[in-house]
């Protein structure tokens, strides 16, 4: 005789055994590669994204940090572009691919805008942002 199943609780487990690692979360290559190979993507971005910041802290020519802030938010849209497009990049999947690029590319995408804007002396001009300060500092009658 078998014994009845206990009733399904709605209550949450105490610790989480069902997850699934996000797709494309293998390494990018065979396990017979070497760590760092294997995750060459998150690797790669790593790698673009210090030499932004590298840049930044240690640039002492005119806009030097903007070139390295520029450096950096382009390794962060690298990395959207990286997931975007390949089925497996190792450790630069953190959520479903869509959350993955949709994040990446947002926060790639403010970096590089909010670098191109900078003051003194911005490479891009936005007429809306020349009063803004304006606008938000108002005092209200």
């Amino acid at each position: 005789m078998t014994e009845p199943r206990p009733a399904r609780s709605r209550q949450r487990p105490v610790r989480t055994t069902g997850t699934l690692p996000p797709e494309g979360a293998a390494p990018a290559l065979g396990r017979d590669h070497a760590l760092p190979v294997r995750q060459w993507p998150i690797t790669l971005v790593l790698s673009v994204v210090g030499a932004g910041l590298a840049v930044t802290w240690f640039a002492d020519f005119k806009d030097g940090f903007k070139y390295g802030l520029l450096i950096l938010g382009i390794g962060v849209l690298l990395g959207a572009v990286l997931r975007l497009v390949l089925p497996e990049v190792g450790m630069l999947a953190v959520r479903s691919r869509f959350t993955d690029v949709i994040v990446l590319a947002f926060l790639g995408a403010s970096i590089v805008l909010l670098t191109l804007v900078a003051q003194p002396n911005p490479w891009l001009e936005i007429p809306l942002l020349d009063n803004i300060g304006q606008l938000i500092g108002r005092p209200k009658h």
